[in-house]
């Protein structure tokens, strides 16, 4: 099968990305402004490469499918933004922020983009305080940290419970100023359809506006797809309603290939389900873990009230298992532990399928004030949905679908195997392997958008003659009618199922058979069953109203449409990988204790997938991941 070239730079790790910086080939100043830059999608990683791209010169145009930049997912993270700045002085740096990363995701990350996320992590942390993000102070004035799972140092920033929406406002207002200055232009409500491919090279994108059902046609020098992840595939996750993988399944199906799109992380700090027509999950940070003591009860089937429950009769599973790291244990872990003692009977709360966040011993030891200061409004945002006060009794917990490691593939210069297009963000399969350590994905995101695709971008639009795109060439004229033949169809079934029907059998099919234990049987079900509901779908979906105005059903429907193809390539995908790793868990491939049970000798590549056409299996095709710095070794966290 090829081979993937990831055009790693030569020479040491440490030395690559200055190296490279250095010899790339570059745009005159002068001539920036003659080159059009596409950007989709606005949240940390979208925001800060076009407000960095249109300060640099270039002309960018930048499509969001909200209202504004600011409602993009981004704004949804709670808990902290990664850095190895060594503030707490406890023994950090940027090899072990390296080290650390590269071993949360289970060895299956490319080692120089991981090195070079690491090294760049600190300039994140100043350029955000010169943008006036209020992270929060020790007492003295110094910035403060605290820790994050797979972690045993304090690398993580924060501003309390809501870092991402002070991350986002920051680049927000970068961008702004570029808008305000005509060097961005703005297409808010605004969602991209297709990808136009000309010769082989990313040429623009068609759109269709949310408000009035225009379908429209925008030609640039190059594309760059920052949409976000798709963890929404399993309708219930902790993502934001609209998110989806259209955007990237698009390109995919334009020749981008897919990489690892089974890595799927589940988170272990949610708001437990709690009914059938449940539209969205609800993340409770991880830092939560800093302060809260995770368990349940040793004996099964215990109704009693938390309280009445005496310490010996309580199982702390995670301090118990994990000596270590304790309730700090990578996300991955901390998860399938969870569903384990569940599955055990020994879950708690009316369904079973929960577990106790308990913040008593820190209250205790630190008092109210320091944890309503450290996490005031997770807490509050806990007792509106929940009516249980946190103070006063256990937060009740249970892990959901959260962040996609898989994406498009990208080079090291974050370019996809399309020259010309560009993927940063969640949406490329980068930087956390099988499973991202909390507080990196703002870093990552900030990372390729400020510090990373400015440089390298302009190492691909230096090779370019600018202004080539035009939209008045066949290429654009067929995206376009495609575009509008696929609304149209959407429309015309007026069958008996609702959109929201479809995607919650899809979600359950998808979380029970691909979602935090996989095997060879339910993975061969969901294949039939995928094919089956898609057919369905195609026949039997209501979508009503009409394509030449707001329809929000008409929205969701071809999102899910998508949604419906893509399942399958992550199935495929985990259903070829005969190992564990990360958020990988085939129950076949586990270690006696339990644990993920990788097979380097077989597996230690990133997959990446060429389309073959819907319903059919996809094209294979490997980048083999060498490790030069770490040795590669089963995860211990005991």
């Amino acid at each position: 099968m090829p081979e993937l070239n990831a055009k790693i730079p030569s020479g040491p790790l440490k030395d690559k990305w200055t190296q490279h910086k250095a010899h790339i080939k570059l745009v005159n100043p002068a001539n920036k402004h003659k080159y059009n830059i596409i950007v989709v999608g606005t949240g940390l990683a979208g925001g800060s490469a076009a407000a960095t791209l249109a300060e640099l010169g270039y002309n960018v145009q930048v499509f969001c499918f909200q209202d504004s930049p600011r409602r993009a997912h981004s704004i949804a993270a709670q808990g902290g933004i990664n850095a190895s700045k060594n503030y707490p002085n406890d023994g950090d740096s940027i090899y072990r922020l390296f080290y650390d990363t590269i071993k949360g995701g289970d060895f299956r990350s490319r080692e120089a983009n991981v090195y070079r996320l690491a090294e760049v992590s600190g300039n994140i942390i100043d350029q955000c305080v010169a943008q006036g993000v209020p992270f929060a102070r020790e007492y003295a004035g110094y910035l403060d940290n605290r820790s994050f799972g797979g972690a045993q140092v304090s690398r993580t920033f924060y501003a309390r419970g809501q870092t991402g929406q002070q991350l986002l406002l920051g680049a927000y207002s970068a961008l702004m100023k570029e808008v305000n200055k005509g060097s961005v232009k703005m297409f808010p409500r605004t969602e991209m359809l297709e990808l136009v491919v000309v010769d082989g090279v990313a040429r623009g994108i068609v759109t269709r506006n949310l408000v009035t059902g225009d379908i429209e046609t925008h030609a640039a020098d190059a594309v760059v797809l920052a949409t976000g992840g798709y963890a929404n595939v399993f309708h219930l996750s902790t993502n934001a309603k609209g998110a989806n993988v259209t955007a990237i399944w698009r390109a995919h199906k334009k020749g981008a290939f897919m990489a690892n799109p089974c890595y799927t992380q589940i988170h272990p700090t949610c708001i437990p389900v709690h009914g059938d027509y449940q539209s969205k999950l609800t993340l409770m940070s991880e830092s939560l873990r800093n302060d809260g003591r995770v368990w349940v009860p040793k004996k099964p089937q215990d109704k009693r009230n938390p309280r009445d429950i005496p310490e010996e009769e309580r199982d702390y599973y995670l301090e118990r298992k994990y000596p270590s790291f304790g309730n700090l244990v990578p996300r991955d872990l901390a998860s399938r532990n969870a569903k384990e003692v569940c599955d055990e009977g020994r879950g708690v709360g009316p369904t079973g399928q929960a577990v106790y966040l308990d913040f008593a011993d820190a209250l205790k030891r630190s008092g109210k004030a320091v944890l309503a200061e450290r996490y005031g409004n997770l807490f509050d945002m806990y007792e509106k949905i929940t009516g249980s006060n946190p103070y006063d009794e256990p937060m009740m917990i249970y892990p959901a679908a959260h962040y996609t490691m898989g994406g498009l593939w990208v080079d090291y210069n974050l370019m996809s195997n399309l020259p010309g297009l560009f993927v940063i963000g969640e949406a490329n399969f980068s930087d956390h392997g099988a499973n991202r350590l909390g507080a990196s994905a703002l870093m990552q995101g900030l990372a390729d958008g400020y510090f990373i695709l400015p440089y390298t971008i302009g190492d691909y639009l230096a090779g370019v003659k600018a202004g080539k795109a035009t939209t008045d060439i066949p290429e654009f004229k067929e995206a376009e009618k495609y575009a509008k033949e696929k609304i149209n169809r959407l429309l015309t079934i007026r069958g008996k199922r609702t959109v929201d029907e479809f995607h919650r059998e899809l979600g359950l099919l998808m979380w029970n058979q691909c979602g935090m234990a996989r095997d060879e049987k339910g993975l061969k079900e969901a294949l039939s069953r995928i094919f089956e509901i898609r057919n369905e779908f195609w026949q039997n979906v209501d979508v009503p109203g009409s394509g030449t105005d707001l329809n929000q059903s008409l929205e969701r429907a071809g999102r899910v449409a998508d949604f419906l193809e893509f399942a399958e390539t992550m199935v495929y995908d985990a259903l070829h990988r005969k190992e564990s790793c990360g958020g990988h868990f085939r129950e076949e491939f586990q270690t006696p204790e339990g644990e993920a049970l990788r097979n380097d000798n077989h597996f230690c590549y990133v997959a990446a997938w060429e389309f073959n056409g819907v319903g059919k299996e996809p094209v294979l095709h490997k980048e083999p991941l060498d490790f030069e710095e770490v040795h590669l070794a089963q995860r211990n966290y005991k």
